[in-house]
């Protein structure tokens, strides 16, 4: 456990990336159209939440503030989850709210733990 528990800057900071790179892409989908996406109205509910996606994963990944756009994508999840799926039913699995879920707990992780190593704002410290 002791190898494992050194690299763990470093998995973090790949969660990090690796989170924030996914969460942009469902931004990308919402405000260009890309990527298998409907092109959505930006000035609407779904356009706010795919400036929010793309502007905030792109933050998370950077480690631009990540913990403060963590914590605005976490609710944004949160938000979602209660809004689209809970509606649908009480389980995640059933109502097809796993993602939203765990894009909500992961991000709140991230607003806790802030952007760690590999990071503009550990650049921005030295």
């Amino acid at each position: 456990m002791k190898l494992i528990a050194r690299t763990e800057p470093h998995t973090y900071a790949l969660l990090r990336i690796v989170a924030g790179f996914l969460f942009l892409a469902h931004g990308a989908q919402k405000i260009f159209g890309v990527l298998g996406g409907q092109q959505v109205e930006l000035v609407s509910q779904m356009g706010l939440a795919g400036v929010i996606e793309l502007v905030g994963g792109l933050m998370i990944m950077l480690g631009f503030y990540g913990g403060y756009a963590a914590f605005i994508c976490s609710g944004l999840m949160a938000a979602a989850y209660f809004m689209a799926h809970a509606p649908q039913g009480f389980w995640p699995i059933v109502n097809k709210g796993e993602l939203a879920a765990l894009y909500s707990f992961l991000f709140l992780y991230i607003s806790t733990k802030g952007s760690g190593g590999w990071s503009v704002d550990a650049a921005m410290r030295k």
